[in-house]
């Protein structure tokens, strides 16, 4: 594939790698993590003002992209989500400070008393309290649905509308500039399965660093990942960026083995045998069960996600036959440099 079919990232290998005290200090494992650590319950004074909210909804309409979180009087709520943006390690210090789980579970909206459009206004208007809502597609698209389309996973087919298991990743690892946090709201649970898994990527790093330090060196460097047809027809189907990279007390991380052996394959190139084997490495250590820890996503929860310093899993799942409970689940990115375009 010509150079000009390729976007490189500016990253390559330095000798900076993440110190080991850091990184055994913010290295959790999910044997230590219990619900009540990532659960945050919405108080009655919360569910009050968004009972409110929702009224106000009804009797002003607007479009949706043009609500904001100032236009309501919400002081519960701001406090709320001030709990959750420090329960993710994104307020006070840069995402990745390591001083938490960077998982926040909102326990939950009222969802007998909102119908579907206003739940998705109301979890547009609480994500503004985490940080800057960014488009998760090229076309700009702000909020994504997350459920099975039918249509099988392919080239340009995202797992995240299929039914498939979805391997511990970053969500958009392939972009350029990808979210800091990741953000569900869960209309419809599916009848079975769909469960998350989530774990921390301090404890991917150290256990490669004790087990597979060769491996871990080559995570570091340079490497290929197919961008899912999400960019302009005339531009580079490839990404050229490493899955780690250190700035300074930040680990900062790429996380998704699929789309590295894809991007290879799309770019028409034979992958070194180096990342093949630091690839199944990563594979290997992330199915240590003492790593990773399960959560449900319930109707009416929020499930926030520092998308830097965590990983996330999703089992395969079986619909109801009832359309109208099909799992659905409607999800924000929110990223607090850049632009707020796709590519930031």
């Amino acid at each position: 594939m010509p150079a000009t079919h390729v976007i490189d990232h500016g990253f390559e290998a330095t000798a900076e790698r993440l110190p080991e005290a850091i990184g055994r200090a913010r290295a959790w494992r999910g044997t230590q993590i219990t619900k009540q650590d990532c659960v945050i319950t919405l108080s009655d004074a919360v569910l009050a003002e968004i009972r409110q909210m929702n009224e106000r909804l009804a009797q002003s309409p607007l479009p949706r992209l043009l609500r904001r979180a100032e236009h309501f009087e919400l002081p519960q709520l701001r406090e709320c989500m001030r709990q959750a943006r420090n329960q993710l390690g994104i307020e006070g210090a840069q995402a990745g400070d390591g001083r938490s789980l960077g998982i926040a579970i909102l326990d939950a909206l009222p969802m007998d008393e909102l119908e579907p459009d206003a739940a998705t206004t109301v979890f547009l208007i609480i994500g503004q309290l985490i940080g800057q809502p960014v488009a998760q597609k090229w076309d700009g698209s702000m909020l994504y649905d997350v459920r099975d389309s039918g249509v099988p996973f392919s080239y340009g087919v995202r797992g995240s509308i299929t039914n498939i298991e979805l391997m511990f990743h970053n969500d958009n690892a392939f972009a350029r500039r990808p979210p800091e946090v990741v953000g569900l709201m869960c209309l419809q649970p599916a009848r079975e399965g769909g469960i998350s898994r989530f774990c921390s990527l301090y404890a991917i790093h150290e256990a490669l660093r004790e087990g597979h330090p060769q491996a871990l060196e080559r995570l570091y460097a340079p490497m290929l990942w197919d961008r899912q047809a999400e960019h302009a027809p005339a531009a580079a189907k490839v990404l050229r960026a490493p899955m780690f990279r250190c700035e300074g007390a930040r680990l900062l991380t790429r996380v998704n083995t699929s789309l590295i052996r894809k991007g290879y394959a799309v770019a028409g190139e034979e992958m070194d045998s180096a990342l093949h084997d630091a690839l199944l490495a990563l594979e290997d250590i992330s199915s240590d069960p003492t790593l990773w820890f399960e959560q449900a996503i319930e109707r009416g929860h929020i499930q926030y996600l520092n998308n830097i310093t965590t990983a996330h899993y999703r089992s395969t799942f079986t619909d109801h036959d009832d359309p109208m409970r099909k799992r659905h689940l409607v999800r924000s990115w929110h990223r607090n440099h850049g632009l707020p375009d796709y590519d930031g």
